[in-house]
């Protein structure tokens, strides 16, 4: 993918390129965290939160430490800051230690106990935990967090908020409710999957000098694209005939469901594809002429299905799309393993498809073409056989686990979608909203990846850009008509939308 992609880090990987900075290339830890206090103070500045009265909340480590210079600062700029301690001296880190040492030197007030705590602060900064937490927030922290959440006053996180883990979303405590997170580096995992990502508020990434430099010979597993990615696209020859860009197959649809195979049509034509023929029961004939008259049509009976015809069919195509609304009766399933056996050109396996196979997952094994699969949490639990809710916690490990398995591109679906390359890169995506959650969504992302497909572009690349555009498409449809109001079509018009922007800013980039 693109040059502009940013890395997501989770706990182990961010306490590594820390200590690689100090120890391979000697940079003094009390100087990253001057850095990271300059960072947080900055930012409070550049967003003239309000410093009327400040607290600063921080524990015994480093993430104290951090707490403490952004204390000082602030101090020394004449500001009212009062500092409450919620870990025992006795576990101070060297850093901490230190930093406490400064911090009474200057005599920033410390407050003794919670009791002291009342809602009279402007401005909360919360530096009890950092990305060190495993497992829940325990006592006194967690009297303090469930408190603070009470006040009224702006509330800042230094580097991830205290009971949100660096590694997954789940909320197993209390957590710190951030308005502002300025994270360090980079972004971690955890603090961008739900629903800790509620819990953070905005975050901004700041840069204290740790950066390439410091993955040594391991880089970050995990990341995410940015618009720049984007100017793939951006290649359309102007010489171009229908012909150039490309032939989708789309086995979609069955009898009353007619509108899965036009949502991805309709996505696939928008996303830039030349030509769509959809292989549907000949009931849907009215339907899909009617919605969409661009595409070729063929059609079949659900009493037996003409193999020549279906095998032609798939001869034609440069790129097959196969499950959205297809049902799983004997004739779909007929259907799909006709396509399995006889495709020979990459293909999206989406939907009903996949609960087919669920049955018989070993035919992913199938070596002669290339697939990626999109699944959603359900579809993925009868794929296998673990929970949903293991899944959600556990969804990058899932989607990495059953890429590198049957060894296909893992399009694993949810409010972050995660897409897995087998033995290659991992991603997670970070466009959309909650207003995409509706029925046929999923067949206009199906749309928009087998257009990418047929215009040429890698698996990879039409996979992770497909998921990013499908998101960014839902964003635009959002700020035009609002999350409650969306409807899957909007989202057809959205990725015209995306489109329409993203050539602007190429244009100005020029």
């Amino acid at each position: 993918m693109g040059k502009d992609m940013e890395y997501i880090v989770n706990g182990k990987e961010m306490k590594a390129f820390d200590r690689n900075t100090i120890e391979h290339f000697h940079v003094p830890a009390l100087v990253l965290m001057e850095r990271a206090a300059l960072a947080v103070v900055n930012l409070i500045e550049c967003r003239k939160l309000d410093c009327t009265r400040v607290l600063i909340l921080c524990g015994s480590g480093n993430n104290g430490a951090d707490g403490l210079a952004v204390a000082r600062l602030l101090h020394l700029k004449n500001i009212a800051v009062e500092v409450l301690l919620t870990g025992e001296k006795s576990h101070f880190t060297p850093e901490m230690k230190q930093q406490y040492e400064i911090a009474t030197q200057y005599e920033i007030p410390f407050i003794k106990n919670l009791e002291m705590c009342e809602d009279r602060y402007s401005l909360i900064v919360d530096a009890i935990l950092g990305v060190g937490l495993s497992g829940r927030v325990k006592q006194p922290q967690e009297a303090v967090l469930k408190q603070i959440n009470r006040f009224h006053g702006n509330k800042v996180a230094v580097d991830i908020p205290s009971g949100v883990s660096a590694d997954h979303g789940s909320l197993p405590g209390e957590v710190f409710r951030a308005d502002l997170t300025v994270t360090f580096a980079y972004k971690k995992l955890g603090m961008l999957l739900y629903p800790a990502a509620d819990a953070c508020g905005e975050i901004v990434v700041a840069d204290i000098g740790i950066d390439r430099h410091s993955w040594l010979e391991r880089k970050p597993f995990l990341c995410h694209l940015t618009r720049k990615d984007l100017t793939f696209l951006a290649n359309r020859p102007k010489d171009a005939n229908k012909g150039s860009f490309g032939r989708i197959l789309l086995i979609a649809g069955s009898v009353n469901m007619a509108g899965a195979a036009v949502l991805a049509a309709r996505a696939a034509y928008r996303t830039g594809c030349g030509l769509v023929r959809i292989y549907t029961p000949e009931e849907n004939r009215p339907i899909i002429q009617t919605a969409v008259p661009e595409a070729i049509l063929t059609t079949y009976s659900v009493k037996k299905p003409d193999l020549n015809v279906m095998n032609e069919c798939l001869s034609w195509a440069d790129v097959i799309v196969v499950g959205s609304g297809l049902g799983t009766d004997e004739t779909a399933q007929h259907i799909l393993k006709n396509t399995l056996k006889n495709a020979a050109v990459p293909m999206v396996v989406d939907a009903d498809a996949l609960n087919i196979i669920s049955g018989q997952v070993e035919v992913l094994l199938n070596p002669h073409t290339e697939l990626i699969v999109t699944p959603h949490l359900g579809e993925m639990a009868r794929l296998s056989g673990l929970a949903v809710s293991y899944i959600k916690e556990n969804i990058v490990q899932t989607a990495e686990e059953f890429a590198r398995t049957y060894n296909v591109l893992c399009v694993l679906k949810d409010s972050r979608t995660v897409v897995s390359v087998p033995f290659g890169r991992t991603y997670l995506n970070l466009s959309g909203n909650s207003g995409m959650a509706t029925a046929g969504s999923g067949d206009v992302l199906s749309g928009i990846i087998g257009s990418l497909l047929a215009q040429g572009h890698a698996a990879e690349q039409a996979a992770v850009g497909g998921v990013f555009l499908h998101g960014l498409a839902g964003d635009c449809v959002a700020a035009a008509k609002g999350q409650h109001s969306m409807m899957a079509g909007d989202l057809v018009e959205g990725i015209a939308a995306v489109f329409q922007n993203i050539r602007q800013e190429w244009k100005e980039e020029k």
